[in-house]
């Protein structure tokens, strides 16, 4: 059964109209019943002769999408810019008044979260005029959100930097006994600890987190962003973390 020309999308047609389809008024079909039968028969024939015409217009498709997800990241970036860069001063690392602020975005029981510790020490390290913002999301799974609550318990009593690193350099599961021992092992009051897990403060802080990470569509962990300006999702390595870093001050 043929379809009418009204039914071929618009994709179709631009190799045939390289000018693009306008919008105008309404108007009367010009083409004859013969006349449509044809120009769908020509439209199927050279999707035969070059398959490539359909792949080419996904591909558009594609990069047109990416390219409004891009745009629409941007305005939320710029939109939430004092909300992604300010954070508690325990989660607030290297230059409080540095040149350039990265926001990295972490699951605690991410493996490629874990991989970049050693990245961000060493880069803060080299590096003394970068302001870096650490936001947690316990996105991956219900021991996730154990270990978010108890590294921001742990911060209540000043123990956020040695809770945070004792779980993200151990993959045991974070139970209260667990999570006792370890506050215990790192001089925090671990009965208050485990007390201070369920409360509305520490919940809040997490959802906070979570609440910005929605906003600006975050697709995973680690990612970071720059100067409130690029979203980089994934692992980076000190060198990549630098070229940002160069390319921001440049500007």
């Amino acid at each position: 059964m043929r379809r009418p020309l009204t039914a071929i999308p618009a994709l179709f047609l631009a190799p045939f109209f390289p000018g693009g389809l306008a919008c105008a008024a309404p108007q009367q079909d010009t083409f004859t019943p013969a006349q449509r039968q044809e120009v769908v028969k020509i439209l199927r024939q050279a999707l035969k002769d070059d398959p490539t015409i359909l792949g080419d217009a996904i591909v558009s498709l594609k990069s047109k999408a990416q390219e409004q997800q891009r745009s629409e990241t941007a305005s939320q970036l710029d939109a939430q810019k004092d909300a992604l860069e300010n954070a508690p001063a325990y989660a607030v690392r290297g230059n409080p008044h540095g040149d350039v602020t990265i926001v990295e975005f972490f699951d605690p029981r991410c493996g490629y979260c874990k991989r970049a510790i050693p990245v961000i020490d060493a880069l803060l390290k080299k590096d003394k005029n970068i302001r870096f913002v650490e936001k947690i999301v316990p996105v991956l799974s219900d021991k996730s959100v154990t270990a978010a609550r108890a590294i921001i318990a742990a911060a209540l009593q000043g123990g956020y930097e040695k809770m945070k690193r004792a779980l993200m350099t151990d993959n045991a599961t974070p139970t209260d006994s667990y999570l006792h021992d370890i506050a215990q092992q790192n001089g925090l009051d671990a009965d208050r600890l485990i007390r201070d897990m369920s409360r509305k403060e520490v919940i809040a802080a997490i959802q906070v987190n979570l609440d910005q990470a929605r906003d600006i569509d975050l697709s995973g962990t680690p990612t970071f962003i720059f100067n409130h300006k690029r979203v980089v999702p994934g692992y980076m390595s000190e060198s990549d973390i630098m070229n940002e870093v160069r390319a921001l001050r440049k500007k």
